[in-house]
């Protein structure tokens, strides 16, 4: 239990709404009490969904971080379908498409198809174990287990391919919200809090992408100190002293 609950550090602190995290809290909450019961099966099926929920949020921010490359990965999707997740305000709509093919989104970080294709094969586990065809799959504790390891291996592994995108997106927040003038909260934390962690559904497996971001890259930056500023701050907030830092 306390392996599989290294999860939670890869989902967002904060949600856009009390009905995402109301999801994510019944998810565990099944989680939970199926495993407490040794109803093995049922419980590998909630965290199962908990983790296609990472995969999402990790595909939203591929979205908001490389639209154009997330609109043309859509090749082959009918217009309808295409049309809704390009307006899409939560990561939740990916549930409308197949979640072997939703997988294939993660291209766009680098996952090759043979990575791809051993995240679908979670897939089909899922389904599997979701029909009535008269197996028990996960009759032990031993075994499920066993299968959180290789799902959290398989979370990491995305995690570390979705570097890029978080590193992209720390840097236009450092560039855009450094101005205590300018942006939506003079308070450093609470714009941390706000448009960083909450507008881009960062986890804190993401924060600890931003504080290992390489500040002297923006150094020729006009007004560097304050982007420094910045960055202490949410050291201070959600670094290692205080890792549990909720949003």
């Amino acid at each position: 239990m306390e392996e599989a609950a290294e999860l939670g550090n890869y989902l967002p602190l904060s949600f856009k709404s009390p009905k995402e995290q109301e999801y994510i809290e019944f998810l565990w909450d099944a989680f939970e009490m199926n495993y407490t019961h040794a109803k093995y099966q049922f419980a590998f099926l909630a965290y199962h969904m908990l983790t296609m929920s990472c995969v999402y949020f990790n595909i939203w921010q591929i979205k908001q971080t490389k639209p154009k490359d997330f609109e043309m990965a859509m090749v082959g999707f009918n217009k309808d379908l295409e049309k809704e997740l390009l307006a899409a305000t939560s990561p939740f709509t990916f549930w409308r498409v197949n979640e072997s093919s939703v997988l294939r989104f993660l291209k766009l970080i680098g996952c090759d198809n043979a990575k791809v294709g051993s995240y679908a094969a979670l897939v089909k586990e899922r389904n599997d174990t979701a029909h009535p065809n008269g197996n028990i799959f996960f009759s032990t504790q031993a075994a499920l287990d066993a299968k959180i390891t290789e799902i959290l291996r398989v979370v990491d592994e995305i995690q570390e391919h979705s570097r890029p995108v978080i590193e992209h997106c720390y840097r236009d927040f450092l560039l855009q919200n450094h101005d205590p003038d300018e942006r939506e909260y003079p308070d450093a934390a609470d714009q941390i809090r706000e448009v960083l962690i909450h507008g881009n559904y960062l986890s804190q497996k993401d924060i600890e992408i931003c504080l290992d971001f390489d500040l002297a890259s923006l150094a020729a930056e006009p007004d560097h100190e304050h982007m420094h500023e910045l960055h202490e701050v949410l050291r201070a907030k959600y670094g290692p002293d205080d890792a549990s830092g909720a949003a």
